[in-house]
């Protein structure tokens, strides 16, 4: 909180609701923390009654230092902390893409590289328009090597069909290969890495148990397919419904990834809260991977909109027990769910192997037919003596 005779500033902590907090919170979009003093008296003076409040506390000597604070805190750049001071988050511009889309395009300084149909608008970047046979994708250029992390996702599905006609959905990316289209919502199957589906379209008939539009993640070491008959459910972690579509309201997904948990909430009902969704202890996620997101349509189809991805680095306090568990790895996988290994691919072989195995191949098949004719010469010889 502010004390007026100090100059104390301190970031009010983040609660359960979807909104970051600080004093230029109404400029940035991001909300107060209503249960702290200044969430308290902004939302009760406004952004011009609070600053005539303030000003009167500041000294020549202080206003400047204070107002600079104020600035940086606006801005974003500094750290946020969430919960009860163990973990800080700090926005990682390279991972992350708002509006007016500056960083996508297809030169060497483009932090983002589109793919497909997708197409970049002055409110949004379209996977995919509401038409047929479409597919489009949006990928980060730059491997992401933290340790832990969340990511904020702004979307909109929307479109003209009706119920059960329309989709197919979208996908987030967190994988090892980047700009590889194919089935999987625009990506390729058998992927390597994280993947959060928002699927639009039941495929298999016969459930009945399941609402649609729906959420589920999936974590893969490149031995899996996803089964679209069956709407990826035998290799899905969890899922939840979310009613997503043709909404008045801005929709978000928060994937989140600290001390190998992997939480997945949703803030789709425009209370600006985020609600728990699919929650997996014992992810193990390599470092080094690329974010990403896609989209696909087949014979029905919908607008896939993406407004805005933010990546916030997480620094999260580990006791040395915790840091010898948290070692890095090199493949994905969950505890306590067994995934086919993954056989390695022989590495190439050089010129000069392949002639040494040519040549020892015909030495030792000429050494072959040498010593057959030989054997046969003697049981020739032989066949002979015992005729006469």
């Amino acid at each position: 909180m502010f004390a007026c005779g100090g100059g104390d500033l301190t970031r009010a902590s983040r609660t359960r609701s979807r909104g970051f907090f600080g004093p230029m919170g109404w400029m940035t979009g991001r909300a107060f923390d209503e249960g702290s003093a200044v969430g308290k008296m902004a939302a009760t003076l406004g952004p011009l009654g609070w600053w005539r409040q303030w000003r009167r506390c500041l000294s020549a000597r202080d206003g400047s230092r204070i107002l600079l604070l104020l600035l940086l805190l606006g801005s974003g750049q500094g750290p946020q902390q969430v919960g009860a001071g163990q973990t800080f988050e700090y926005l990682k511009r390279e991972h992350s893409l708002s509006k007016p889309y500056q960083g996508v395009g297809t030169g060497s300084s483009s932090l983002w590289n589109l793919m497909g149909n997708a197409m970049v608008m002055t409110q949004y970047i379209r996977l995919t328009p509401d038409m047929q046979s479409k597919q489009g994708a949006l990928w980060n250029r730059v491997p992401c090597f933290l340790r832990d992390w969340e990511l904020q996702v702004h979307f909109k599905i929307h479109g003209q069909g009706k119920k059960n006609l329309h989709g197919d959905g979208l996908a987030i990316w967190y994988t090892k290969d980047r700009m590889q289209p194919g089935p999987v919502f625009g990506n390729m199957d058998k992927f390597v890495g994280l993947g959060v589906f928002v699927d639009t379209y039941p495929n298999e008939e016969k459930q009945q148990e399941r609402v649609f539009p729906y959420i589920s993640a999936m974590v893969n070491n490149g031995s899996l397919s996803y089964d679209h008959e069956r709407d990826g459910r035998p290799t899905e972690l969890g899922g939840c419904t979310a009613i997503v579509r043709n909404l008045h309201y801005d929709t978000f997904l928060v994937i989140r990834y600290v001390k190998r948990h992997l939480t997945i909430m949703m803030d789709i009902d425009g209370k600006h809260e985020w609600r728990d969704c699919i929650e997996v202890p014992g992810v193990r996620l390599p470092r080094g991977y690329y974010f990403g997101t896609s989209s696909i349509t087949g014979d029905l189809s919908d607008n896939h909109d993406v407004i805005s991805l933010k990546l916030f680095e997480l620094t999260v306090e580990r006791t040395p027990e915790e840091e010898k568990l948290h070692r890095d790895v090199f493949l994905p996988s969950v505890d306590n769910m067994k995934l086919p290994e993954m056989t390695a691919p022989l590495p190439p072989l050089s010129g000069l192997a392949l002639f040494l195995i040519v040549f020892f191949s015909l030495v030792f098949s000429v050494f072959a037919i040498v010593i057959g004719i030989i054997l046969y010469n003697k049981w020739q010889e032989q066949s002979r003596k015992r005729f006469y």
